[in-house]
């Protein structure tokens, strides 16, 4: 296996795995937001900014993964 395959491979499960726990986070924030708007349907304007808040702090793990992928891959 010569460096560049290496290099590939090293993003890929830095990237997949680095994705794995985001995507994990946002589902649960999203499923907890629904569940409390089912219960008290007058408090979705309350709840719904702070889980687009939750969900861009979440995101922002899964984007921190994918440049250790690019530095990993081109540096």
């Amino acid at each position: 296996m010569d460096i560049e395959s290496a290099k590939a491979l090293g993003m890929a499960i830095a990237v997949g795995i680095g994705v794995l726990g985001p995507g994990i986070g946002i589902g649960l924030i999203v499923s907890k937001a629904l569940e409390a708007i089912g219960r008290n349907p007058e408090a979705a304007g309350k709840i719904t900014p702070m889980m687009f808040i939750g969900i861009a702090f979440t995101e922002a793990l899964a984007i921190f993964a994918l440049v250790i992928g690019f530095i990993v891959k081109f540096v």
